[in-house]
């Protein structure tokens, strides 16, 4: 019951699978969401035990504030030190791309609850069981620093608000220790945007590297920010992109 807790949304696959794991790597016992991939969190869990750590999967759907502060509680009774969570990774999110007139209402909302609305209330949750040392980090885009081209206005738009609140969120809660940062991944070969895919091989060009990342890649910056080596770091953004917005 010594051990560091960790909530990672969207846990199940992709950057937030391999963030989880990364994090039980380095201690932490940690519970994942989930919301369609209940085999795949499941999965996750089974790895993270196999790691010598705790794990917990819980099905919530961040954009729904009953689901999102169930997660939290969950997570802190189930794993908690004394009712406490020590890292919020907030990496839920959804991409809706298309031109700009193909855009629905539905699709708006959708995305604004999950990727903006959704962060908030996770966020919003998990802060009242935090103490000083405990940290928040939430997965962006590299979209919010250069969109290469047309089909991303809702996409970019609601990662771009995640900044303004995370900025908000370290001002707000740096007097209690907690930091607050964000981190911007470029093309990442998941099984969402494969490395091999239709359209992989003009996202790899576009960054410096000329290589998509991959999903440890981001999470190894994750955990940094979850470490003791980050404690004087909150505000920050840090992208992991190839140099895609060099």
């Amino acid at each position: 019951m010594n051990s560091k807790v960790a909530l990672v949304t969207g846990g199940s696959r992709g950057v937030g699978a391999a963030t989880a794991l990364r994090l039980a790597r380095d201690g932490f016992d940690v519970a994942v969401t989930y919301v369609q991939g209940k085999e795949a969190a499941e999965e996750v869990v089974r790895r993270v035990e196999a790691l010598g750590r705790r794990g917990l999967a819980v099905r919530a759907d961040s954009a729904d504030a009953g689901e999102a502060a169930d997660a939290v509680s969950l997570t802190t009774e189930r794993l908690g030190r004394h009712g406490r969570l020590d890292v919020l990774v907030n990496n839920a999110g959804i991409g809706v791309l298309g031109p700009l007139e193909s855009l629905t209402l539905a699709d708006v909302d959708r995305v604004l609850a999950v990727n903006v609305r959704g962060v908030f209330l996770v966020s919003q949750a998990a802060a009242p069981v935090m103490d000083a040392g405990s940290r928040i980090v939430t997965i962006g885009t590299c979209m919010t620093k250069y969109v290469p081209g047309p089909g991303g206005t809702l996409y970019a738009m609601s990662k771009s608000a995640l900044i303004g609140l995370t900025k908000a969120l370290a001002r707000e809660l740096g007097a209690r220790g907690i930091t607050a940062n964000i981190v911007h991944p470029g093309p990442i070969d998941t099984d969402m945007n494969p490395a091999d895919g239709p359209y992989a091989s003009g996202q790899a060009e576009m960054t410096a590297l000329g290589r998509f990342g991959t999903a440890d890649e981001v999470a190894r910056t994750v955990a940094y920010l979850a470490g003791p080596a980050a404690a004087y770091v909150t505000g920050a953004e840090l992208a992991v992109d190839g140099g895609h917005a060099a």
